[in-house]
């Protein structure tokens, strides 16, 4: 699903050159559930931003499912992300102005799909994460944990062979951390990819396989 060789990012800073990410070499299997762990400033959002076609690295290849992304046109590497990818972030990202259900459907919009479908379908993602009762309600009127089901449905819902999640329990409570932890389980077990960017032991631990991040470099499997 994922093969990177020598991925960097660097920012030049005047006379001083920073390095987000180097050099790292990751591979990731269809089907597999993997955790990367690491301190803030370690440089795990600079790899999400990576792998999630969000940012161009400065050096280094990423093929995702086997094609070259690393130097798409910007229109093309749009439609990597609507076809390939889902998002879930700490900040949930939601849009205040619209309901649980609108919120959920955004994907389909950016991909054409009809309104009628877009709403059925994510009816249908928002029960699958256990707010079926809650279609219509916006995000101010939902739980920091329903606000990050509603995330993971809209993540999920253009049906994506690969999902990154980037410290989805970050602003969560423990017990509404653990209702997300339970879903990406399940969506593993349903043959999903799943890399999940984290500082949190704990839930590194329920992956499948865990890689450590330090200074910007990827390191062997804990």
């Amino acid at each position: 699903m994922i093969e990177t060789r020598g991925l960097s990012k660097w920012y030049d800073g005047g006379a001083r050159r920073v390095h987000a990410l180097r050099q790292a070499d990751l591979s990731v299997k269809r089907g597999e559930f993997v955790a990367v762990i690491g301190p803030s400033g370690s440089g795990k959002s600079t790899l999400m931003h990576l792998l999630g076609c969000l940012d161009r690295p400065s050096a280094g290849e990423y093929r995702l499912e086997g094609r070259d992304v690393t130097a798409l046109p910007p229109d093309e590497l749009a439609r990597v992300r609507g076809e390939k990818i889902g998002f879930v972030f700490q900040s949930f990202r939601l849009l205040p102005s619209l309901s649980a259900v609108e919120n959920a459907a955004l994907p389909l919009l950016y991909l054409g799909v009809p309104k009628a479908e877009r709403l059925e379908r994510a009816a249908r993602a928002l029960e699958s994460v256990g707010l079926g009762g809650r279609l219509r309600h916006r995000p101010h009127e939902l739980s920091g944990g329903q606000q990050q089901r509603v995330a993971i449905a809209r993540a999920l819902i253009a049906r994506p062979p690969l999902l990154l999640a980037d410290e989805p329990t970050g602003n969560l409570d423990r017990a509404a951390g653990r209702e997300v932890m339970e879903l990406f389980h399940r969506m593993h077990e349903d043959g999903g990819t799943i890399v999940l960017i984290t500082h949190d032991q704990e839930v590194a631990a329920q992956a499948q396989r865990r890689l450590l991040i330090r200074d910007g470099c990827l390191l062997d499997e804990m």
